[in-house]
């Protein structure tokens, strides 16, 4: 677990801005985001590498700040797998660029590309460069058609298709 924060936190390290020529989604809400986010399609990193399973938690944490639970399944190591980390606001609350740590002050750039506005049920998420791609969905499936468009503008965006990740999920999570 602590390999798999620092190996986050190292590619990361400092980047906060967006990679160039992709935009924030504005105009966002955060009390809609909050709560636990099933990991579709991710471009494939050593921190996740061979886990399953995987969700996103936020919540609000008691200084006002985001709070960010990582969780996948190793069925190398038949194990859990967790991260805790902090995210917060670059510029302002209704932008959707935020800086997250999973490792003391350390920042990466955590972009939202695209987002349901009012009752948000898919977001497609990158890191500081083309390198990182998270789509994500509020259920452990999402609609082919709904995957396909968001993949589609992945590509056109710039986004390394052939190191996709598809992830499964065979153990539904509270």
């Amino acid at each position: 677990m602590k390999y798999w924060i620092w190996i986050m936190s190292a590619l990361l390290l400092g980047c906060t801005s967006n990679s160039k020529n992709i935009d924030s989604v504005i105009q966002m809400q955060l009390e809609p985001y909050l709560g636990t986010w099933y990991e579709m399609v991710r471009q494939d990193h050593a921190f996740e590498e061979g886990l399953s399973n995987v969700t996103a938690t936020y919540s609000i944490g008691e200084d006002g700040g985001i709070d960010v639970v990582n969780r996948g399944y190793s069925s190398e190591d038949r194990n859990w797998r967790e991260a805790k980390g902090r995210a917060n606001f670059v510029n302002s609350s209704d932008v959707g660029h935020l800086k997250v740590s999973f490792f003391g002050p350390f920042y990466g750039a955590y972009v939202i590309l695209e987002l349901d506005k009012k009752d948000p049920q898919y977001a497609m998420l990158s890191g500081p460069s083309r390198e990182f791609f998270w789509l994500l969905s509020r259920t452990p499936t999402m609609p082919k058609a709904v995957k396909r468009r968001l993949l589609t503008k992945v590509r056109q965006l710039g986004f390394q298709m052939d190191k996709l990740v598809y992830v499964q999920h065979t153990y539904y999570l509270p």
